[in-house]
């Protein structure tokens, strides 16, 4: 390569599936901004609804056995990787999980190409930490990209082979032409109101994400049972994935206290930012770390009081009592006191941590940071 002159860049992101999620998501966002600035790339995975928005960006995407865990099939998918790899000439493979990590990083060995992995969880160790062996391809690439401070502590203290000084910090982002209070029609909001049931005279709590015991909803009743404010309404929304048992704990709970009058229950949900409007605090419960949590970031970014445990990747998104409010994470009546916080703020304050709220997310959250970072990681492999 000339002396000052940048290698081109070609990059195949690799990942198990394109069906729903954050690691679908983020690598949509990536292929996007890399279309936008005229950087030839491409998508491997086992398919979904998402391979559509590939599509309508004119990326090509590889569709191969990708979700599997069976050596043979990741062995297969290596050498079709390397095909494909070879004849783009590709030269950054960057995968995002580990079954899929495995495949790259044979192929990536085999063509010579640059590999780059993106830790977007602490998965899980297993007894006696066995799966350790399974996850460190994760910390194979080249760089190794945290998407925040809790993975990085984490791929640090878990795997301490890897050299801290290729790990590079990119957190993920909200979308904030999409997560933007101007950006949300009247149209869009009495259509949520009438979906939700949502009373015109009482604050509305908002606590939106997968029904699963880690993201604390049970934790959240609670916390509405030990309240001070007993004027409101809480809108509990997201998919129960199968989990019958634990929906039902939840209703149960809810009736126990007499509070079903004052939550509902919905399943899958749409238009979050919409959704988002209607509501005065947007809740963050877990239990256990996220590893970022994208509900703390889009709720700020709409102007709202976010109220999240202390714990995980929140940590690295909100700013307490400034942009949002942390509670004791596990602690019921921690929370409860944050919501009785938030619900006890004057006008000017709700604004005042609205206001910032939105500018922490425009400055340091954006789909075009987080975009900007990867590429510059990108470039940094090709090129040093």
């Amino acid at each position: 390569m000339t002396k000052g002159k940048e290698e081109k860049i070609v990059v195949l992101q690799v990942l198990p599936e394109l069906e729903t999620g954050g690691v679908e998501t983020g690598t949509i966002e990536i292929a996007s901004a890399l279309s936008e600035k005229g950087i030839t790339n491409f998508v491997a995975s086992q398919g979904g609804k998402m391979t559509a928005e590939l599509k309508k960006l004119g990326v090509k995407h590889l569709t191969l056995p990708l979700k599997s865990k069976n050596i043979l099939v990741m062995r297969s998918n290596a050498r079709k990787l390397a095909e494909f790899i070879r004849k783009n000439h590709i030269n950054i493979v960057h995968a995002r999980s580990r079954a899929p990590a495995w495949s790259a990083y044979w192929a990536a060995k085999m063509t010579g190409a640059h590999f780059v992995t993106t830790f977007h969880g602490t998965y899980g160790l297993g007894p006696l930490g066995i799966k350790k062996v399974y996850n460190k391809v994760m910390t194979f690439g080249e760089r190794v990209i945290a998407i925040s401070n809790h993975i990085k502590a984490h791929i640090l203290k878990n795997y301490p082979q890897t050299d801290e000084g290729k790990i590079r910090l990119i957190h993920r982002c909200a979308d904030v032409a999409k997560f933007a209070p101007e950006a949300v029609s009247k149209e869009r909001i009495i259509r949520k109101i009438k979906e939700y049931n949502v009373p015109d005279d009482k604050p509305v709590l908002l606590l939106p994400g997968r029904i699963t015991h880690w993201k604390g909803q049970h934790l959240l009743i609670e916390a509405l049972h030990l309240m001070k404010h007993q004027d409101y309404y809480c809108i509990i929304t997201g998919d129960a994935q199968g989990r019958h048992k634990y929906m039902d704990s939840l209703r149960n709970l809810s009736r126990k206290y007499g509070l079903e009058n004052r939550i509902g229950f919905f399943g899958r949900y749409s238009d979050v930012p919409a959704l988002m409007m209607i509501s005065t605090v947007v809740l963050s419960t877990a239990i256990e770390p996220e590893a970022f949590g994208r509900i703390s970031i889009e709720g700020q970014a709409m102007g709202k009081i976010v109220v999240a445990s202390n714990i995980g990747g929140s940590l690295d998104t909100i700013q307490d009592e400034v942009t949002g409010k942390f509670f004791e994470s596990g602690n019921a009546q921690s929370l409860a006191d944050a919501l009785d916080w938030a619900l006890g703020l004057s006008k000017e304050k709700v604004k005042k941590i609205g206001d910032s709220g939105i500018k922490n997310v425009r400055e340091h959250f954006t789909k075009q940071i987080m975009c900007d970072k990867t590429l510059k990681v990108y470039r940094e492999v090709v090129n040093e």
